[in-house]
């Protein structure tokens, strides 16, 4: 039985993939966080083989917690589990030490079949994934129209507050949006990201 912890702050995602894990017989759950503080203090305890991971976790992005998770416990097994189906958040997460990567509407069979290739020590991606690594690097981008205008005022030089009250979101908000382009855009800083999006003519 294959030992199974979900971090993940959606609540009906986390339960609909215990049934699963537990129904199917591969595996049992031996814990789940909403957070990953609330994983950081319960994950020793549980010691579980294989973690399924969200990306974009409440308190710290998930790329950063893997490289975390892997430091402490070299032996376990990560499966990211995400809505991102962007190149470059995939290959952070592979390179931060994840063995595997599943979108969150990946098939039932998919899932198993992740969980149980990691905990075998091999590299799993889900369909759509292994599609998206096999093209082109150029046609992987794809940013909203309200990403698109964030990289804009980014650009101009505006503060993540100046930016909030121009387009009437909280600070908090363009925080988490600003993050998510230097993961898209595979940029260290806010310098690195108005290089790359000039140069790919993004804004």
């Amino acid at each position: 039985m294959i030992k199974v912890a979900i971090v993940d702050d959606h609540k009906i995602l986390t339960d609909g993939l215990k049934s699963l894990i537990e129904e199917s017989g591969i595996g049992k759950v031996v814990g789940v966080a909403h957070s990953a503080g609330e994983c950081r203090n319960s994950i020793g305890f549980w010691k579980p083989d294989v973690v399924l991971l969200d990306v974009g976790l409440p308190d710290i992005s998930g790329v950063d917690f893997c490289t975390e998770l892997k430091d402490r416990f070299p032996e376990l097994k990560v499966l990211a589990l995400t809505t991102h189906n962007e190149y470059s958040v995939v290959r952070q997460m592979l390179e931060n030490g994840a063995s595997g990567y599943l979108i969150k509407n990946a098939m039932t069979e998919e899932v198993l079949a992740g969980i149980q290739a990691v905990a075998a020590g091999e590299t799993f991606l889900c369909h759509e994934i292994d599609v998206l690594m096999k093209r082109p690097k150029e046609t992987h981008l794809w940013l909203s129209q309200r990403e698109r205008e964030m990289l804009k005022l980014v650009a101009e030089g505006l503060t993540n507050s100046e930016i909030a009250d121009r387009i009437f979101l909280s600070p908090e908000t363009i925080k988490s949006y600003r993050k998510n382009l230097l993961l898209k855009l595979d940029a260290k800083n806010t310098a690195v990201l108005v290089r790359i999006a000039l140069e790919r003519k993004l804004i």
